[in-house]
């Protein structure tokens, strides 16, 4: 095992089933595009309620409506969600201010993802880390590696050039105290293509102290323990378990064992 690995097992590893609401529903988008969408017959609550039977402790929930139109929509479910489940809920979607964090966290989320305005406007994102607390916030950031080898980090749904490198941004956040990072290789979400466990591992020695949440590509259990081993705190769990790929229990003991 090499010292990065040995690192991460002095660390607790978290998975995160994550489901994404659009109109109410359990949905997919193929690479972030509103217009390819797999719909999904459980209702969220009901897929949730599976999750936590199988033994999660969390869970990674995505307002896909707030996310493209603003304005987080999810905060009854939110409610209703955690005290049917007994769930820890990591959520975000069209966050834009600081009463949207407050009221979100008031409705029984453990932690507010935060995404392009994080990229925008990081400095009114660490006051929101500094108010509510290092554990309360997830900078979610989504890179895309250019021709040179930089990776930048586009917005507007993948759409717009922000100008932003993800390793400055990632070195300004973990000096102002930024404990959680989600990060996604946009090319590998939703493709079931492994993980980039060398992006990850680049993470992981650019800022050793954030507990880094790999995103996009996760396609089987081998997987999960490549991100822990990679430098990964935890891995968020989408298409391939929501299509039964494997068997949420099976990765969570996997993930707790090794």
């Amino acid at each position: 095992m090499n010292a990065l690995a040995s690192t991460m097992q002095r660390k607790d590893f978290e998975l995160y089933p994550a489901i994404d609401v659009r109109d109410g529903r359990v949905v997919r988008l193929h690479q972030g595009d509103y217009g390819r969408e797999t719909r999904y017959a459980p209702s969220p609550l009901e897929l949730a309620s599976q999750y936590a039977d199988s033994g999660a402790r969390w869970l990674h929930l995505v307002d896909l409506d707030a996310a493209r139109e603003g304005g987080y929509t999810l905060r009854p479910f939110v409610r209703e969600l955690v005290a049917t489940t007994g769930l820890n809920v990591q959520t975000g979607g069209g966050v834009r201010s600081e009463d949207d964090v407050a009221l979100i966290l008031d409705a029984g989320a453990q932690r507010v993802v935060v995404g392009s305005l994080a990229v925008r406007e990081p400095d009114r994102v660490l006051r929101w880390i500094e108010r509510f607390g290092a554990d309360r916030v997830t900078v979610a950031l989504d890179a895309r590696q250019d021709d040179s080898g930089a990776w930048r980090l586009p917005t507007a749904g993948w759409t717009q050039d922000s100008g932003v490198e993800l390793e400055s941004l990632v070195r300004r956040f973990a000096d102002g105290g930024l404990k959680h990072l989600l990060c996604t290789d946009i090319s590998r979400d939703g493709m079931l293509a492994g993980p980039n466990l060398s992006l990850y591992r680049h993470l992981s020695t650019l800022a050793p102290a954030l507990r880094v949440q790999a995103s996009g590509g996760v396609r089987d259990i081998d997987d999960i323990e490549g991100a822990r081993d990679a430098g990964c705190a935890g891995a968020v769990l989408g298409k391939a378990l929501i299509e039964g790929r494997f068997a949420l229990n099976d990765a969570l003991q996997r993930a707790r064992s090794c």
